[in-house]
């Protein structure tokens, strides 16, 4: 199992994950300028970051609205079986549904919090059907559609 356990970071690591939230596509020049170091020690800090597992990979953020995916459903899945194995069944199965941008198990009511993004209602329905109803142990769901998205870091896959 890989380590998951916290790292140390300076104040100059935690400049450089920022700068690389906010822009994954800057120069090392610019980014050691923006930290305060220069190219070499900058490139140095990002590679140990990356071979740390603080940064997990780069992506594009891609726009909701003009790939036609703008509709965004939250589900409350109840399990009929929370032993080890049927949680591991689950967690495997949902995420093969490329619909399914979120899950999280939940500690209440119910048992994950699954975010699905679909084009349009008719579209969730077909997804909540064909896929999610024939998850690995699912006894049942509720589904909260949204309304607006107040903050929303857009699409995570096509």
């Amino acid at each position: 199992m890989a380590d998951t356990s916290p790292l140390k970071l300076d104040r100059i690591d935690r400049a450089i994950l920022n700068e690389l939230a906010r822009n994954a596509r800057i120069s090392m020049i610019e980014l050691g300028q923006k930290v305060g170091l220069s190219k070499t020690p900058v490139t140095a800090r990002v590679k140990r970051l990356e071979a740390e597992g603080v940064i997990t990979g780069y992506g594009a953020e891609l726009s909701a609205g003009r790939l036609g995916l703008e509709h965004v459903a939250f589900l409350e899945v109840r399990l009929a079986d929370t032993r080890e194995q049927a949680l591991q069944a689950f967690n495997a199965a949902v995420r093969q549904i490329a619909e399914v941008e979120e899950c999280h198990m939940i500690a209440g009511g119910f048992d994950y919090l699954v975010k699905v993004r679909t084009r349009d209602i008719g579209d969730y329905r077909r997804v909540l059907s064909e896929s999610i109803s024939r998850l690995p142990h699912v006894a049942s769901t509720s589904t909260f559609v949204s309304m607006e998205s107040v903050r929303d870091r857009g699409v995570t896959q096509v």
